[in-house]
């Protein structure tokens, strides 16, 4: 069916096509952008005291070097909670797959620490505030596959924007 075949409102119906396809390829690269390359999130509360403090801060998000293979040691991720598979937290990589991680399990016996090997396919993760995060040494090491983006740039508040690479 061609548009010519609409009579007057053949014009009108036509250029409605176009925009529509528009908008559907915009939502389309949107999509890639957000899923593949940078997204944004809000962090929020005290695991990761004094690096990201208790107000709301947005961040950007690379997901490349999660997907790559290429986050190390001392980064701090997002990663989808091995807990509530709905929530997203923030925390610092302690150890990799086959890395011996020695940490102390309750903050208040400081003279008690634990020794394990973090298992193929596997990472560690810590909060930088041990009496409040709830981390690797409450659920163990996760699936590597569960860690989602790297901070690398911080938006808000607006005190702190700028690069967020070496935290």
């Amino acid at each position: 069916m061609g548009f010519r075949n609409l009579g007057p409102l053949g014009s009108f119906v036509k250029e409605g096509w176009e925009k529509t396809f528009s908008l559907v390829k915009f939502f389309c690269f949107l999509h890639v952008v957000d899923s593949y390359l940078v997204t944004w999130f809000v962090t929020l509360g005290p695991s990761m005291l004094p690096t990201i403090d208790l107000t709301p801060t947005l961040f950007l998000g690379e997901t490349f070097s999660a997907r790559s293979g290429k986050v190390t040691r001392g980064d701090i991720v997002i990663i989808r909670s091995p807990q509530n598979p709905k929530m997203m937290v923030a925390k610092r990589l302690v150890g990799m797959e086959n890395d011996t991680v020695t940490y102390i399990p309750n903050p208040d016996e400081p003279d008690k620490q634990e020794t394990i090997v973090v298992p193929k396919g596997h990472v560690w993760i810590q909060g930088d505030d041990v009496n409040t995060s709830n981390d690797s040494r409450n659920f163990g090491a996760v699936p590597y596959g569960l860690i989602e983006k790297r901070p690398f740039w911080r938006v808000l508040p607006a005190k702190d924007f700028g690069p967020f690479w070496k935290h």
